[in-house]
C-alpha cells in the first residue's frame, strides 16, 4: 500500500505575484468575491490554510463600481464609537466620502476571521482613479 503525502506550502517558499483589476461597472460583490479568493491564494493548487499563500492585488476605478438594485439608497453601513447607539450612513454617501473603503470592506468580510486575514488584507491596494503607483512590480490584467 502506496501513501501519498499532503503538500503543505511554507511561508519562504511562496512567490507572491501582483494582480491589477480596473473596477469600472464591476458589481461590489461579485468583483470582492474573487479577489478574495487570490488574496487568500485559494486559486493556487499550493493553497495552505495557515499560510498567507496569496498575491497583491492592485484595483482602479474604486469610484465607479455598481450595486445592482436599489442598494445606493438602501445598502446601510454601520459602526460602533463608543459612544450609545450606532452611526449609519447609505451606501451612495460612503461613495461620495471614501469609495475606496466600500470594496475594502466587502473584501474584508469574505476573508477568514483570523490574524492572517489582516496581512492578506495588507496586500489590497485600492485607488479611486485610474492611476497607482505600482508600476515598477508589473502587474498583470486579471480576467474576470
Amino acid at each position: 500500500m502506496v501513501s501519498s503525502k499532503t503538500y503543505m506550502a511554507k511561508p519562504g517558499e511562496v512567490t507572491q505575484k501582483w494582480w491589477h483589476v480596473d473596477a469600472t461597472d464591476r458589481v461590489v460583490g461579485r468583483l470582492a468575491c474573487r479577489i478574495a479568493v487570490v488574496l487568500m491564494g485559494k486559486h493556487r493548487p499550493t493553497y495552505t490554510p495557515h499560510v498567507d499563500t496569496g498575491d497583491f492585488v492592485v484595483v482602479t476605478n474604486a469610484e465607479k463600481v455598481v450595486f445592482s438594485g436599489r442598494k445606493w439608497e438602501q445598502k446601510q453601513y454601520t459602526w460602533y464609537t463608543g459612544y450609545p447607539g450606532l452611526r449609519s450612513e447609505t451606501a451612495g454617501r460612503r461613495l461620495k466620502k471614501d469609495p475606496e473603503r466600500i470594496l475594502r470592506d466587502a473584501v474584508r468580510r469574505m476573508l477568514p476571521k483570523n490574524k492572517l486575514a489582516t496581512k492578506m488584507l495588507a496586500k489590497l491596494k485600492i485607488y479611486a482613479g485610474s492611476e497607482h503607483p505600482h508600476q515598477a512590480q508589473q502587474p498583470e490584467a486579471m480576467k474576470l
